[in-house]
C-alpha cells in the first residue's frame, strides 16, 4: 500500500471560485466585451459565471461546487470564457484547461490562468482562479 496517496483515489468536491479576469481580448467592434466563464470537467454538467457587461477586465468572485467521482482524478478542469451578444450567438474571447492533480492531492491552487491564443504565441487574457478539492 502507498502511503499518502489515499485522497487521490477517493471521490470528493472540487470548490472553483473564478475570482476576476484581465486583459480580455475585443471580441466586440464597439465598446468592451461582456464576459462570462463557462467551465466543466465533463462535457455533459457545464456551469456558468455571471455576465459582466461592458468591461475587459471583470471581477466575478463566485464560486462553483464540481462533484469528483471516485478514480476520476485524471480530469481536468475546462474553462472557456465568451463575450455574450445580444444578437448572435456569443463569441469566444478564449479557453484553457487547468490540470487538477497536485489539487486533487490536496494542494490549493491560486493564481492565474493563461487564455492562450492559437498556437500560443500570444495571450487573450488571463482569469484568477482560487481551487481546492475536499475529498469524501
Amino acid at each position: 500500500m502507498v502511503f499518502g496517496h489515499s485522497s487521490s483515489s477517493s471521490g470528493g468536491v472540487l470548490t472553483v471560485t473564478v475570482c476576476e479576469g484581465k486583459d480580455l481580448k475585443d471580441q466586440d467592434a464597439v465598446g468592451k466585451n461582456d464576459p462570462y466563464v463557462e467551465m466543466w470537467l465533463d462535457e455533459d454538467y457545464k456551469q456558468r459565471s455571471s455576465t459582466i457587461n461592458n468591461t475587459n477586465n471583470p471581477v466575478w468572485n463566485e464560486t462553483f461546487s464540481f462533484n469528483v467521482p471516485a478514480g476520476s482524478h485524471d480530469k481536468k478542469l475546462y474553462l472557456k470564457v465568451l463575450d455574450k451578444d445580444l444578437v448572435s450567438s456569443s463569441d469566444k474571447i478564449g479557453d484553457t484547461k487547468v490540470d487538477l492533480k497536485d489539487v486533487y492531492m490536496g494542494k490549493p491552487f491560486e493564481g492565474w490562468v493563461k487564455l492562450p491564443a492559437k498556437l500560443g504565441l500570444s495571450s487573450h487574457g488571463e482569469i484568477l482562479l482560487r481551487m481546492h478539492f475536499a475529498p469524501n
